[in-house]
């Protein structure tokens, strides 16, 4: 391997491939489109396009694809050759700044929500110059927004990168009041990656993984994670080769991957980043999860991106770790040596406050899938209920503020472990929450409810609308005010006098949690069909509408669009199970019960007085469990087929989450009980223990 800093970046035109291959002015008019949103002419994007190929052909590119990220969860990528013919059967290679800038995919198989109709087929992607072009297996990848024929984003991205002009534009105007120099500023996010591993051989020999992603069907093994020994135990060799290799692939890529460890569960572990800008943070997750499932395949394993592949152990999440800084470099979450008299800092953090409590149902639904139903709430998450953690500090301050009193800082503690040997070193203001939905950790938040298979854009498009929100009806007091310091305490008290049960910094875990959220008003949307419903609530659409973010349209073809994604995904898991029932787990347990009675007849041959106890009462029982088994198969069968008859989509939505998944819960509950009672050779699947322990 090449040495790190070499290799880092090095199929990424970045900044200083920019530099050394463009012309002083052409960089210099590009980085103001980039800084500024200036618009890039068209001779400016020749020169660029034409660097751009220059460049990309010297590492082995021969095709360039608009690469973007539709409504599927998933990038999308259709390659054009830079080949365009010559006379005399010849051919030169060539990459105009039209082609730069605009393509034009078919948009018509793509998710649109109704947006479009079938025989209307054009769409247009745009290329977004913030985020940095790259070579991936012999392609230049262009990052682009995707947009319909009459101009609605029908990607993740278009939305994100209006939300983040949005929120620059409030934030500034928050600066400006406090005399805070800044021309710009940036959220930022570092999402933490967790994931499973497990062989190849093992993954193929299970039709739910290879259909659904997750098992679903499955009994418990002997040992799980009770010993927690497994929590950044020593890696694997086999997965430490993995991970070697995925470093230097995303590495490559520009890609700060920073921290890898082993997870709670057998077999699952951890990435996480180093922060970047927003919308380029949500390009590197994308890449991250595509690199982990090919540097995965390469070393004879699976990479498992489910929120929840196997019952009764824990499951994966994506920690989106938010923040906001200024072009400066300043991190406007952080709360210096002394928040208690840091007014900018407390009002920003005031706007957070008030925007998660107005806005629950916004970040509830940013994250709701049918694989995270399955993890949030589920002791091992955060609850489906929305609530801030803020630590004893900082919530030691605003509770001073709100009663009027002037607050004494706590001062520098430090920690001293005993053993003189051990140096003491200065202890943070607050411990960690692991159980809280959006946390405090020092100078960001971290929204611990993104699942592990999601892209992160919606999220921080909620994120960045409702905070901006807040500090726009702060700025328009604020920038009338005759005496800012009184107003901004005002503010501060006001909203933690109104929003203040949001703030939660207890067990979020816990039963009581549940009760003492629901009294104090907070929602509890338990599923995706509950989530999703809010969405199109109309303070929703009105904020989203006001900022340009989404219009209404956008709003309900999203939210159709995770409808119906949500119905087909568990349409897909019920007929697989049905499929697994019939086919594999129905004919292993006749086989096994054919075993113990032929062999009780056998005994009955050689000795009439041999006794058959053990076989009968076996037979008995998985007998019975058959039956139970075929009885519920019937019953998941009728739900999925009066689903299918439903036609309103968030009616639809509800079924499948009342009658079909509690349904499939039910045939499961049998199958994983047979699975205990029939003998290892006989079941027709690898088990738990043989897939969580199945990487050396």
């Amino acid at each position: 391997m090449k040495a790190v800093p070499d290799l880092f970046g090095s199929m990424v035109f970045n900044d200083a491939v920019m530099k050394d291959r463009l012309p002083k002015e052409t960089f210099r008019s590009l980085k103001s489109t980039i800084e500024k949103g200036e618009p890039l002419n068209s001779e400016i994007a020749n020169i660029v396009a034409n660097a751009m190929k220059e460049w990309a052909i010297e590492k082995g590119a021969t095709h360039y694809t608009h690469w973007f990220q539709p409504m599927t969860g998933m990038t999308a990528e259709k390659h054009d050759s830079f080949i365009s013919p010559e006379p005399g059967g010849k051919v030169i290679m060539e990459f105009s700044g039209k082609e730069l800038i605009k393509g034009e995919p078919d948009a018509s198989s793509f998710p649109s929500g109704g947006l479009r109709s079938t025989f209307e087929a054009r769409g247009y992607t745009a290329w977004d110059p913030t985020s940095y072009a790259f070579v991936k297996d012999g392609v230049l990848c262009i990052p682009t927004a995707f947009c319909s024929y009459s101009g609605e984003a029908l990607d993740q991205k278009t939305p994100l990168l209006k939300s983040m002009e949005v929120i620059n534009k409030q934030v500034l105007r928050i600066l400006k009041i406090f005399g805070t120099n800044a021309k710009h500023i940036l959220t930022t996010v570092g999402p933490e990656q967790e994931y499973f591993l497990v062989d190849k051989k093992a993954f193929d020999s299970r039709p739910d993984l290879l259909n659904c992603g997750r098992t679903l069907f499955g009994a418990r093994p002997a040992k799980g994670q009770e010993l927690s020994d497994h929590y950044f135990g020593v890696i694997k060799p086999r997965v430490t080769a993995f991970m070697r290799e995925l470093n230097e692939e995303l590495w490559k890529l520009g890609i700060n991957a920073k921290t890898e460890h082993n997870e709670v569960a057998p077999a699952q572990h951890e990435l996480a980043p180093v922060f970047a800008t927003t919308n380029i943070a949500v390009d590197h997750n994308q890449l991250t999860m595509e690199v982990m499932k090919k540097v995965a395949l390469k070393h004879g394993m699976a990479c498992l991106l489910h929120e929840k592949p196997f019952a009764g152990v824990n499951g994966s999440g994506k920690h989106n770790n938010w923040s906001i800084c200024t072009d400066t470099g300043i991190n406007l979450l952080d709360p210096g040596k002394t928040p208690a008299e840091n007014a900018q800092f407390l009002l920003i953090l005031a706007a957070v406050i008030k925007a998660v409590d107005e806005y629950q149902d916004l970040l509830r639904m940013s994250v709701a899938s049918a694989g995270n139903d399955h993890r949030l709430g589920a002791h091992e998450a955060p609850p489906a209920i929305v609530s801030i953690f803020l630590g004893d500090e900082l919530t030691a301050i605003l509770e001073d503020i709100e009663a009027g009193k002037i607050h004494k800082d706590a001062g520098s503690r430090y920690m001293e472990i005993g053993a003189a040997v051990l140096p003491s070193f200065p202890m943070d203001n607050t411990d960690r929450n692991r159980t809280s939905p959006f946390a405090f950790t020092g100078n960001k938040f971290e929204f611990r409810m993104v699942g592990s298979s999601q892209s992160v854009s919606m999220a921080n498009t909620v994120l960045n609308t409702i905070i901006a929100e807040e500090l726009s009806q702060f700025a328009d007091i604020l920038e009338t005010s005759g005496d800012i310091a009184a107003d901004v305490n005002k503010i501060v008290i006001k909203t933690l006098k109104d929003h203040k049960r949001i703030i939660f910094n207890g067990n979020n875990y816990s039963e009581e949690w549940v009760v003492e959220a629901e009294r104090r008003g907070l929602l509890n949307l338990k599923s995706t069909a509950d989530a999703i419903a809010t969405f199109v609530q109309p303070k929703n659409v009105a904020l989203f509408e006001k900022y340009g973010v989404f219009t209404e349209a956008e709003m309900r073809s999203r939210s159709e669009i995770m409808l119906d994604n949500y119905c087909k995904t568990l349409h897909i898991e019920a007929l697989t199970m049905i499929d697994m029932t019939k086919k594999s787990i129905i004919p292993s347990v006749i086989e096994y019960q054919n075993i113990l009675a032929n062999t009780a007849a056998a005994k009955k041959a050689v000795n009439p007085h041999i006794s058959t106890e053990l076989e009968e009462k076996l037979l008995d029982s998985v007998s019975k469990l058959s039956v139970c088994l075929y009885d519920h198969l019937e019953v998941l069968e009728e739900a999925v087929i009066q689903a299918n008859d439903i036609n309103d989509v968030q009616e639809k939505a509800f079924f499948y989450r009342k009658e079909v998944f509690s349904k499939m819960a039910e045939l499961r509950g049998v199958a994983d009980e047979l699975e205990l009672n029939v003998g290892a050779e006989y079941w027709a699947f690898p088990t738990y223990s043989e897939l969580l322990y199945s990487v050396e």
